[in-house]
C-alpha cells in the first residue's frame, strides 16, 4: 500500500472520529445535568455500556439521553450545523428532469448475410464434367454456369421427352380428344421433370428445337455473388446431398455485437451505429441495428445483436473484428440525479436529501438506467428535491448512529414499560 494512499485512509478516519466525538460532545453539554440512559461506542454504536467506558482506542463511550434521536424527521435524519457543514465540504445536486442518451462501445466481428447465403447442390447424381467456377473469391452472376454434369438419369428423361412430343404430335391427328389429351399430358410430365431437376429452361427449348439430346448438362448460379466455397473438381462423382458451392451476395453484411445487461435498456431496432476495422484506417462505416437475440450467452454474460452495413465497396470482409460504437435511443422526460449521490449497500440503494439548513433525510430509493454521469430515479424522489452529492459516507456514518440509537431507546423504553405492567400486576394481587 502506498504512503499517499495510507495517509489519505488516516486522514479520513481522523475527519470520522472528530465529527462522532464533537456530535457526542454538543449532545453531552446539551443534555449537563440530565441521566444517561446509557453509553456507546463513538465507532460502533452496536456496541453499549450501562456505565462509563473507553474503548480500545481509549475513546470515552458517548452518552446517550432520552431525546438525543429525537428528530422531526424519518429515523436517521441527521442535523448538523451549518458551519460544519460547509467545513465538511457538502455539495448538492438535484433531481430533475432531463433526456439521457447513451453511447454504447463494444467489439464486434463482421459476417456473411445469411439471408443472401445460397448453397448449390444438384438435384440428380452423375459426374461432373467441366468445372467453370472452381475458386473460391470469384463474383458470379445469376444465370452463369458452374460446372456441368453427365448424368445416365438425365439423357434418359431427355430422350423420353423427345419421344411424348413425337407421339404427342402423331396423335394431334386423332379424331378421339380423349388420346390426344393423354398424349399432351405425357408432354407436360415429362417437361416438368427437366425442370424440377433444375435444368435451364434455355436448354429445353434447344432440346425441342433441335431434337438433340445433350450428354453434359449445366448447373447454372442461382443468384449474383461471390463463391465462398468450392467443393467439385472435373471427374467427381456427384450426388444431391453433396454441397457443390456456397455463394454469398457481399453487397450487405452483418455485424455482430456483443452487449451487456447494464447497456440492453438503452439498445432498440433501428438505431444507428458506427464501425471501424484495423485495415481501413480512419474510415467509419455506417449502419443499424436489425434484431436483438432474445437469450443471453451464459459464457460472456451478453447479448448478441445483429446489424446490417452497406458494402457495396467491399471494404468490409466477413470475418474481420471491428470497433462498434452504438447511438443509443433517447429517453425523455427521466428524472435524475447525479450518479455520485447514489449510496450502495448490499441491496439497498439511498441517497440523503436536504430538507433544511443543516438537515440531511436518508431515503431509500430505486435506480434505472446510467449515463452521462446521471442516474434514473424510479421510486423514491420527486423532481426539484436536492440531494448530497459529496462527503455522504461522513453523514451517513452519523446517521447510522443516529438510527441505531434511536433503536436502541425504542428497546429500553418498550423493556422499561414491560416492567412497569408487571410492577402494576404485582400490586394488584396483593
Amino acid at each position: 500500500m502506498s504512503k499517499h494512499f495510507t495517509c489519505t485512509i488516516t486522514l479520513l478516519a481522523l475527519i470520522f472520529v472528530m465529527t462522532a466525538t464533537v456530535c457526542g460532545a454538543w449532545a453531552e453539554e446539551s443534555k449537563e445535568g440530565a441521566k444517561p440512559l446509557f453509553y456507546r461506542n463513538p465507532m460502533n454504536p452496536a456496541i453499549t455500556s450501562p456505565v462509563p467506558a473507553k474503548d480500545d482506542m481509549g475513546m470515552d463511550y458517548v452518552p446517550v439521553y432520552a431525546d438525543a434521536a429525537a428528530s422531526t424527521g424519518p429515523a436517521g435524519t441527521v442535523v448538523i450545523d451549518p458551519v460544519l457543514v460547509q467545513n465538511m465540504g457538502v455539495r448538492t445536486g438535484m433531481a430533475m428532469n432531463r433526456t439521457m442518451s447513451r453511447l454504447v462501445t463494444t467489439p464486434a466481428r463482421v459476417a456473411f448475410d445469411e439471408e443472401t447465403l445460397t448453397m448449390v447442390h444438384s438435384k440428380f447424381s452423375g459426374w461432373a464434367e467441366e468445372v467453370f467456377v472452381n475458386k473460391t473469391g470469384e463474383h458470379v452472376k445469376k444465370g452463369q454456369t458452374l460446372l456441368t454434369i453427365y448424368s445416365p438419369e438425365l439423357v434418359s428423361t431427355q430422350e423420353e421427352y423427345l419421344l411424348a412430343l413425337a407421339n404427342a404430335k402423331v396423335l394431334a391427328l386423332s379424331s378421339m380428344k380423349e388420346i390426344r389429351d393423354d398424349a399432351k399430358r405425357l408432354v407436360s410430365a415429362t417437361r416438368k421433370r427437366l425442370s424440377y431437376f433444375d435444368i435451364p429452361e434455355k436448354v429445353i427449348q434447344q432440346l425441342e428445337q433441335t431434337g438433340e439430346v445433350k450428354r453434359d448438362l449445366p448447373i447454372d448460379s442461382p443468384f449474383t455473388g461471390t463463391a465462398i466455397d468450392v467443393d467439385v473438381e472435373a471427374g467427381h462423382y456427384i450426388t444431391p446431398n453433396k454441397r457443390l458451392y456456397r455463394i454469398a451476395d457481399l453487397s450487405k453484411v452483418w455485424v455482430y455485437a456483443e452487449v451487456y445487461e447494464p447497456d440492453l435498456p438503452w439498445i432498440r431496432n433501428g438505431d444507428m451505429a458506427m464501425i471501424s476495422v484495423a485495415s481501413q484506417p480512419g474510415k467509419q462505416f455506417s449502419g443499424t441495428i436489425d434484431y436483438i437475440y432474445p437469450y443471453e450467452e451464459g459464457k460472456t454474460r451478453t447479448v448478441k445483436v445483429r446489424l446490417i452495413f452497406d458494402n457495396r465497396d467491399g471494404r468490409l470482409k466477413p470475418g474481420m473484428f471491428a470497433d462498434i460504437t452504438i447511438h443509443a435511443g433517447k429517453r425523455e422526460n427521466v428524472l435524475a440525479v447525479p450518479s455520485e449521490a447514489i449510496l450502495r449497500s448490499g441491496s439497498e440503494e439511498q441517497v440523503f436529501v436536504v430538507t433544511g439548513p443543516g438537515t440531511f433525510e436518508p431515503r431509500k430509493v430505486v435506480t434505472g438506467v446510467e449515463a452521462d454521469g446521471y442516474t434514473e430515479i424510479i421510486k423514491g424522489l420527486t423532481q426539484h428535491e436536492v440531494v448530497v452529492t459529496s462527503a455522504q459516507f461522513l453523514i451517513d456514518s452519523e446517521s447510522s448512529l443516529r438510527e441505531a440509537t434511536a433503536k436502541m431507546i425504542e428497546a429500553n423504553n418498550a423493556a422499561a414499560k414491560q416492567d412497569d405492567m408487571s410492577d402494576m400486576d404485582k400490586g394488584s394481587e396483593k
